[in-house]
């Protein structure tokens, strides 16, 4: 084995067990979480729960918030691809609204493991604010994927405003009993327009 090939397979062990010790926290502190709530859990036992000092915690989650929710950059790529990876005949904000209700609902059809996360963060003011800015640094990126898959300059401010209003549509649901329904229907406004849904305001 040459020199570089073996540095590779050093560096490969490297980066495969700081992803594995990425995903213990994650995961422990979730379980943790959904068994204790939030605030009743605190770092030094996530740390202890996942084998590892809260030093190391620290590197891979620089916030206690961040434990909750490790995939941010899949979150942003899964994003894009909806734009980017929707049927033909799928109109940018409804394959955007379709994310929404997947991604970013519980329902009661909702898988049960995603559904308690929701109501987790849903009912954690410090998660629920944490997750609202994750989903808005994403702004400018969803923006520029719908520009550029609608033609339009990269910088085009109705590109801009879309990307801004569907990444906030989300939060109409919060404390609604009815919050899927009223998603769906802020995503009407955002396809059809305001004054199609209610032309006489």
């Amino acid at each position: 084995m040459s020199e570089t090939t073996a540095q590779d397979a050093q560096m490969g062990r490297r980066e495969r067990k700081k992803a594995a010790t990425r995903q213990a926290l994650a995961d422990a502190a979730l379980r943790l979480f959904l068994e204790r709530g939030y605030d009743q859990v605190g770092i030094r036992e996530i740390a202890d729960a996942a084998d590892v000092s809260t030093t190391t915690l620290f590197k891979h989650f620089p916030v206690k918030e961040a434990l909750v929710f490790d995939e941010d950059a899949d979150q942003e790529a899964r994003l894009l691809a909806a734009v980017h990876e929707r049927p033909q005949d799928q109109s940018v904000v409804a394959a955007l609204r379709e994310h929404a209700l997947n991604h970013r609902i519980g329902t009661s059809n909702a898988d049960p493991a995603f559904a308690a996360f929701v109501s987790l963060v849903e009912n954690t003011p410090a998660l629920r604010d944490y997750a609202q800015r994750m989903w808005l640094r994403h702004e400018t990126a969803l923006a520029h994927a719908i520009a550029e898959t609608t033609g339009a300059p990269a910088d085009d401010p109705h590109c801009a405003a879309l990307a801004h209003f569907v990444l906030e549509a989300p939060r109409t649901a919060r404390g609604r009993a009815d919050g899927y329904e009223t998603v769906n229907r802020a995503f009407d406004i955002l396809e059809r327009g305001w004054n199609d849904v209610s032309p006489r305001v």
